[in-house]
């Protein structure tokens, strides 16, 4: 008995010892292998200031028409889901380079996505004291995801991206970016902005056929406009925030809190991480040139907080099949 279990013992370790070798040989971690949840691959292969929109203005420096594509190395696979970031700054400052952007950039690829850091057109007035402007910051930037968005469509062979599964997600402003271009339309954004809208497709809603909505400390400047979709969202916010609030209350945007409460009436499938004890950028004291290690780990625990939620609602019964 003793022998067989021995025996039994050695296939094993030598089963485990080969399914190491082949994921070690495809450029893959088996620590925890599962494709868009677990950090899998250990490489990623980056493209930069890809320029996505041929017809800029002369007004608008061409590095705000630009973005980066990072994908997983060695993967086989050709068709994956595109995870596109639009960073914050308040519509005034930041790029695909600042902040949390690009380490959620590296960390998704590293869970098998293709992810597009995308800069845009910045707002010329004050945003942060002018809600009119705020929201009109904000239309021109959805026209910027739209176009950068039509580019990977156009050249999804090249980066291998799946267009049936295309994620929206940023934080802070770039939130804002995201929650709107799915649920709001370029006329509801355009009246609330003081905008003449004329276009023949300006009343639809989730125009880019997104598939869910990464919500980092971002907010919506009007929740009814959740009644037009019903895609997934997943959102990470800081309970003490006072640069976009937690919730609403005598705010003129509404907060992930609120988004929540409100996606719940609506049956809207999301998620809610609210960290209690700090504010926006998950920081202590929020400073918008640095942040520590401390809050960089934060940073990656609302990324694995949105890799679960996403495996969750997207792929899990599709790879378990």
């Amino acid at each position: 008995m003793l022998k067989s279990c021995n025996i039994l013992s050695l296939l094993f370790a030598s089963v485990r010892v080969g399914i190491a070798f082949i994921c070690i040989t495809n450029g893959i971690y088996c620590q925890d292998s599962v494709r868009y949840r677990s950090m899998i691959f250990e490489k990623v292969r980056v493209t930069k200031d890809i320029l996505y929109n041929e017809a800029i203005e002369k007004s608008i420096k061409p590095e705000r028409n630009r973005l980066d594509v990072y994908m997983p190395g060695n993967d086989t696979a050709m068709r994956r889901p595109l995870i596109v970031w639009m960073h914050g700054g308040g519509f005034k400052l930041g790029s695909k380079k600042s902040r949390g952007i690009p380490l959620w950039s590296q960390t998704f690829a590293r869970r098998g996505y293709v992810c597009a850091a995308v800069n845009y057109r910045f707002s010329k007035k004050n945003t942060l004291n002018d809600f009119t402007e705020l929201v009109r910051a904000c239309y021109y930037a959805v026209e910027d995801l739209h176009k950068a968005v039509d580019y990977l469509k156009t050249n999804h062979g090249v980066f291998g991206i799946d267009t049936n599964h295309i994620i929206l997600a940023g934080n802070s402003a770039g939130g804002m970016i995201a929650l709107q271009t799915v649920y709001a339309s370029y006329s509801e954004l355009g009246k609330l902005a003081g905008l003449t809208v004329s276009a023949k497709d300006s009343a639809v809603h989730n125009g880019l056929n997104a598939c869910a909505v990464i919500n980092f400390w971002g907010a919506m400047y009007d929740t009814t406009w959740l009644h037009n979709a019903k895609v997934p969202i997943v959102s990470v916010h800081g309970r003490k925030d006072r640069i976009v609030p937690y919730d609403h209350k005598k705010a003129p945007v509404y907060g992930s809190y609120a988004i929540h409460n409100k996606a719940d009436a609506l049956g809207i499938p999301n998620s809610l991480l609210s960290f209690d004890e700090y504010a926006h950028e998950l920081q202590k004291n929020f400073n918008p040139f640095w942040a520590g290690k401390a809050a960089k780990k934060r940073w990656l625990q609302a990324g694995a907080f949105a890799a679960e939620f996403l495996y969750r609602e997207l792929f899990f019964h599709r790879l378990s099949d």
